[in-house]
């Protein structure tokens, strides 16, 4: 009778422990725990200990960590018809636990499902300029529309950043050309720029150097310092014809007549000598020579003193 008494009070003890562990749970801080007792949702549990009725409740674990959802590469054609390849990621989480269980059990698939066919919708109505250019105006846009097609579910999609954008080769290189000619285009327009400012600066120059004279000549000889400091080299510096005309001047007023009267009487004496030579004794080489001599002798004698010919010499008529 006492042993039959122990085994029941043992039964009954095993019963209530395994009872007990089938009735406790214990939740994560990120995780809750949606009570379905009888087929009726309670209020979310957790986190922490919750303790259940056997075989009356039943307990669903919902997790509020982010989670990451890679959406597969989307086959598009753009606004502009240019066909692309783009893939995306989006991250979202469970705010409200009781609306995620009861209105979808597959979560993660019906989000992805969502995101493709926002990421196809939209990004299909926009240009590849945009597509490349303003990825972060999109990925709000996108995110704004699959967040409120999620809402219903107690999801909200935190963020879509769309991750890489492939195009044909051929487009590739068209995009490489266009950016090397805007790049041209820019640096020719930054060059007639600089050269418009030169030209202006050079004409406020001119304006002032044309005021006093002297300043191109300060110029020019600031500018022989300036390249008299490299002499590996040879220099050709052109030579203002201003700095010469003083001294063509001087040299063209002091220039004496190259003969005088006495000389110009010599040489008529020499010329005529030299034309009797020559018509009294064409074939007789000495004869020619011996006439030109004092011809050529009083040519070339050293000019007598002013004073002394002019004593000498009969006075003229």
């Amino acid at each position: 009778m006492i042993l039959a008494l122990v085994l029941v009070l043992v039964g009954l003890a095993v019963t209530a422990l395994v009872l007990a562990g089938i009735s406790v749970r214990v939740l994560r801080e990120y995780e809750r725990g949606v009570v379905f007792r009888l087929g009726r949702v309670t209020s979310p549990r957790g986190p922490g200990m919750v303790f259940l009725l056997p075989a009356i409740d039943r307990m669903v674990r919902v997790s509020l960590r982010t989670v990451t959802l890679e959406i597969p590469a989307q086959e598009i054609i753009t606004r502009d018809n240019v066909p692309a390849r783009v893939t995306a990621v989006a991250y979202y989480r469970v705010i409200d636990p009781t609306k995620s269980v009861l209105e979808i059990e597959n979560v993660l698939a019906a989000t992805s499902q969502i995101a493709q066919t926002t990421l196809r919708s939209v990004l299909g109505k926009a240009e590849l300029d945009a597509l490349l250019a303003e990825r972060e105006r999109l990925n709000e846009h996108l995110q704004h529309i699959i967040d409120d097609q999620t809402e219903p579910w107690g999801v909200k999609v935190t963020s879509v950043e769309i991750k890489d954008v492939e195009i044909p080769e051929r487009m590739q290189h068209a995009m490489a050309r266009q950016a090397e000619a805007e790049r041209e285009r820019r640096a020719k327009i930054i060059n007639a720029e600089g050269e418009f400012q030169a030209a202006a600066r050079l004409n406020d120059a001119a304006d002032v150097i044309s005021r006093n004279p002297v300043t191109i000549q300060l110029r020019n000889l600031q500018t022989l310092i300036e390249v008299s400091n490299n002499q590996s080299s040879t220099i050709v510096f052109p030579l203002p014809m201003d700095l010469l005309q003083p001294l063509i001047a001087a040299v063209q007023g002091g220039r004496a007549p190259a003969t005088d009267g006495s000389e110009r009487a010599r040489l008529d004496q020499a010329l005529d000598a030299a034309r009797q030579a020559l018509d009294g004794a064409a074939d007789d080489p000495a004869t020619v020579e011996s006439a030109a001599q004092p011809a050529l002798a009083s040519h070339v004698a050293e000019p007598a003193v002013p004073g002394e010919e002019d004593a000498a010499a009969p006075p003229r008529p």
